[in-house]
């Protein structure tokens, strides 16, 4: 295992709910932060950013069931709302009764199910303030890559077959297409991902968590009305270089969400601004703190 790899694995632990373990740390002193990341990838993806948020802010990071080092059940049904209840369940461990939640791509729609849950009082803890990242908050816009489409959109027998047979220099291909031009990551940065997400045989279900992003559509309504109708402080920042979810996202957001907060990063950051650009997603970020 690579050393900064096995160094982030060490710190941090594992909670237990129901039959499954979940990878979590905590670092930093401060109002609580929840760092959520995307898919396919795990927490590792804020590691450029971790040192500068711990100044101000008490993380608590984790890997979603299914992902990073966290338990990769491969006959479970993964859904928005186990993931939910999964984090519940850690903060009222931990003790968090309150906190702010900072998220990126899949991270984006669990947090959406959490603005639902709470509207509708079903959360252990109180959202203090949301930040969204180039994640598909809105599935009528979003575009997902090929492979994604091949490996979720099909069957789940041929989805299964398939990921038996992806090479990395296929996911290598699809990951870089969705950075910035001149911001494309380091070949060690996508050893260490492929060397994670093969942790516990995790390219084997990559399909099935691949799945919930296709599974938005049943919640559309729901999670959009819950965004239209909360007073929790929410944000859009973005990278606009995204085929994914980027500047045609940011515009959706601007159509559909009351007085709505978007923070437009330079031009051509792509998917992955906390790895692409992170002093400018940490000034972003910042700045939407230093306002509510």
């Amino acid at each position: 295992m690579n050393q900064e790899v096995k160094n982030w694995k060490d710190k941090g632990n594992f909670y237990q709910k129901g039959n499954y373990k979940t990878f979590y740390f905590q670092e930093g002193k401060g109002d609580n932060l929840l760092l959520l990341h995307g898919y396919p990838y795990n927490s590792f993806e804020w590691n450029e950013i971790i040192p500068e948020l711990t100044k101000k802010y008490r993380l608590t990071v984790l890997d979603l069931l299914g992902l990073g080092f966290s338990d990769k059940p491969q006959n479970h049904k993964y859904s928005f709302e186990s993931q939910c209840e999964i984090i519940d369940s850690l903060l009222t461990e931990l003790g968090i009764h309150e906190t702010h939640i900072f998220s990126h791509d899949l991270g984006v729609s669990v947090v959406q199910e959490l603005l639902a849950r709470e509207k509708e009082s079903k959360n252990s803890f109180k959202i203090l303030s949301s930040a969204f990242m180039n994640g598909g908050l809105f599935i009528d816009v979003y575009k997902p890559r090929f492979i994604q489409r091949l490996l979720s959109q099909t069957p789940s027998f041929i989805g299964k077959l398939l990921t038996r047979f992806i090479s990395k220099k296929a996911i290598e291909k699809s990951v870089l297409e969705v950075f910035g031009p001149n911001t494309k990551p380091s070949q060690e940065f996508l050893d260490k991902q492929w060397e994670i997400l093969n942790y516990n045989q995790g390219l084997q279900i990559a399909h099935l968590i691949g799945k919930m992003v296709f599974d938005k559509k049943y919640y559309q309504d729901r999670w959009i009305q819950a965004m239209q109708e909360t007073s929790i402080a929410l944000v859009y920042i973005c990278g606009p270089a995204d085929p994914n979810s980027g500047l045609h996202m940011a515009k959706r957001y601007q159509e559909l969400i009351p007085n709505p907060n978007v923070i437009l990063l330079s031009k051509n950051i792509g998917h992955w601004p906390q790895v692409e650009a992170p002093k400018e997603v940490l000034i972003a970020y910042g700045d939407f703190r230093s306002k509510l």
